[in-house]
């Protein structure tokens, strides 16, 4: 009887009040949330499906009571206020945890509020409303450039400009200078990332890259270990951005993941139409919202990697966000490092004590390098340790995370990282001081650490048009888009590269890399720190792109023989994989023919001979 009276008295509460107080649940389990790290994904898990609970009942209410509300008063931009929230918690938990579907989940809330037009009336009379519809284009702008819509980031992009205009007149003593910013910032972005650098999909592909389950396996190799984690840091002065989100960050985030299945060639990028807007003319859930799912998530591949990135962190912050991800680290488990930030040093780079590791050694004599017809580099063993007592005190080298004014409370040094190499570490530093990490070499706690590092100066990059947007660093784009990067290196753009000539090239560059893996798998002397990560998809595409990298620096003309520009690993990959190497020099050959730039680098003879007795036999 009291459990029927209880029902009854619950029946008896006007619907409106049941919504406001639904919303104010949800409103405060929101602001919880809301400024919770992207780390520490465990402790916090709790608190996102119960915050997604409340969502849920009031997203679920609303629908069933739509007309009583509206006549209780609710407004149209009210709706669109919760629908844009709950594709707010879908893309904090995609950064959490880096799961497709919740980005796609987010995507399909942010258009639906796009698309019914939400926050439209009483806009501009309004301020409050005009600054929600301002955040929600830049949210959903977000989410679109890590979805790659680009032709929806064109589309918010023009209509932030035209509702900043009409705030500008509507309100006439507001100051919208945060805003602008805002744009300026996304056009930059936009700009500095070509049309042709959309071809082909930064993540990992398995329509065009090979399927996980086909990769060659390094039989020698005690353990075979799986990127599980990875952490994302740039900071540059002035650097292309939108929001906290840099062009390197960008480019490695979207590397370090799986293409949704097909989703990449059936769409182009961009849904059609109407397509994913996934909230039906009665707020429900409408049918196309199932296809864009099954679009997304393809359950026969793994999950993604894990990533936190970070944007000018403290120091302290970015370690304890290092010691989380090493503490959650699984058993099996590679941890990704990846730094890119301009760096302070006391010692200069071109000295023979720094050359750590397989360093390139100049004895070609007094000849131009544009005029050199031959490869006739020495290679010198250097003792690991060398340099180890400078660069690992507290005077020696940093990365600047930060503002440099403040000294080393924004400077990460090789030291910092000494404690983290408990577990097993893949090191990828991009900056002008990158060599002073090879110090770490030998000095690890538990694991060797496996380390792609930077040239000391940036690629010369022909400057075809001057007024061109910077394109992000030299060495990351050969780690993400390593063909795009090759081309923008003979001074094409977008508009000049043939299609044709592009395709061959892809299927050419596509196929070499795979036949670099079967015998970097096969080698009788590869370290066991690349023979344990060389299994992992994600891992042996930045390895195999890194040699590539590697190869095209030595022999381009303006860098050839200046070790300044060109990158190491530690530890050392077979010889066979050297520049000096024909296995190497051939591919960088037959891409420069494609592209009728052979005369821009300097091959061996015996290269160079071998290309052209096959071309004869074809």
């Amino acid at each position: 009887m009291s459990q029927q009276n209880s029902n009854s008295s619950i029946n008896n509460i006007p619907v409106s009040e049941v919504y406001w107080t639904l919303v104010a649940k949800a409103d405060k389990k929101f602001s919880k949330i809301r400024d919770l790290p992207y780390y520490q994904r465990n402790r916090y898990d709790t608190y996102f499906y119960k915050v997604f609970k409340v969502y849920t009942q009031l997203w679920k209410f609303q629908q069933e009571n739509r007309q009583k509300l509206v006549e209780a008063g609710l407004k149209r931009w009210e709706i669109g206020d919760i629908a844009s929230r709950i594709g707010q918690l879908y893309f904090g938990q995609y950064m959490r945890t880096s799961e497709a579907s919740y980005l796609s989940e987010s995507y399909i809330f942010y258009e639906a509020v796009l698309t019914r037009e939400y926050f439209k009336d009483g806009m501009f009379q309004d301020v409050n409303l005009s600054n929600k519809q301002l955040r929600f284009l830049a949210r959903f702008m977000t989410v679109c450039l890590v979805l790659n819509r680009h032709d929806m980031v064109f589309q918010l992009v023009n209509q932030l400009k035209m509702l900043l205009d009409e705030c500008k007149r509507a309100f006439q003593e507001t100051d919208f200078k945060e805003w602008k910013l805002v744009v300026q910032e996304i056009v930059k972005f936009r700009k500095a990332y070509p049309a042709f650098m959309n071809i082909r999909p930064l993540r990992y592909s398995v329509v065009l890259d090979l399927h996980p389950d086909c990769l060659p396996q390094v039989v020698e190799a005690k353990r075979k270990l799986r990127l599980r984690d990875a952490l994302l840091c740039s900071y540059h002065p002035n650097e292309v951005k939108y929001s906290e989100l840099t062009l390197d960050t960008f480019r490695m985030l979207q590397c370090l993941e799986w293409e949704p299945s097909g989703s990449f060639y059936q769409t182009g990028g961009v849904p059609p139409s109407g397509v994913g807007t996934g909230i039906g003319q009665n707020g429900a859930p409408g049918p196309s919202r199932v296809n864009y799912s099954q679009d997304i998530s393809d359950p026969t591949l793994p999950p993604n990697p894990r990533k936190s990135i970070l944007y000018h962190p403290s120091v302290t912050n970015y370690l304890a966000v290092l010691a989380t991800n090493c503490e959650e680290l699984p058993h099996d488990g590679v941890l990704l490092l990846y730094l890119s930030a301009a760096g302070s040093s006391q010692n200069s780079f071109s000295s023979p004590s720094h050359g750590a590791g397989r360093s390139f050694m100049s004895r070609v004599g007094d000849s131009e390098a544009s005029s050199t017809s031959s490869l006739n580099f020495e290679f010198e063993i250097a003792n690991p340790t060398s340099a180890k007592g400078n660069c690992l005190s507290e005077q020696s080298s940093c990365l600047y995370i930060g503002s440099r004014s403040s000294g080393g409370l924004n400077g990460i040094y090789p030291c910092d990282l000494l404690p983290f190499t408990r577990r097993p570490l893949f090191l990828v530093i991009d900056s002008d001081i990158s060599k002073s990490f090879m110090a770490l070499s030998g000095s690890e706690k538990g694991e060797s650490v496996a380390m792609l590092l930077s040239p000391a100066m940036s690629l010369p990059i022909p400057t075809v048009d001057s007024a061109r947007q910077p394109s992000g660093s030299s060495f990351t784009s050969f780690l993400t888009i390593p063909l795009q990067a090759f081309i923008l290196m003979l001074g094409f753009t977008g508009s000049d590269v043939d299609m044709d000539m592009y395709d061959k090239a892809d299927k050419l560059f596509s196929s070499s890399l795979n036949e670099w893996g079967l015998l970097l798998a096969a080698s009788d002397n590869l370290n066991p720190v690349w023979a344990q990560t060389l299994g992992d998809p994600f891992l042996r595409r930045l390895i195999l792109r890194f040699i590539f990298c590697r190869t095209v620096l030595a022999l381009y003309a303006p860098t050839f023989n200046r070790t300044e520009f060109l990158p190491e690993c530690i530890p050392s990959l077979p010889d066979a994989f050297l520049p000096t190497s024909d296995t190497c020099q051939r591919i960088v050959l037959q891409l420069a023919d494609i592209f009728g730039a052979t005369s821009k680098f300097n091959f061996s003879e015996e290269t160079t001979i071998l290309s052209d007795s096959r071309s004869q036999e074809n």
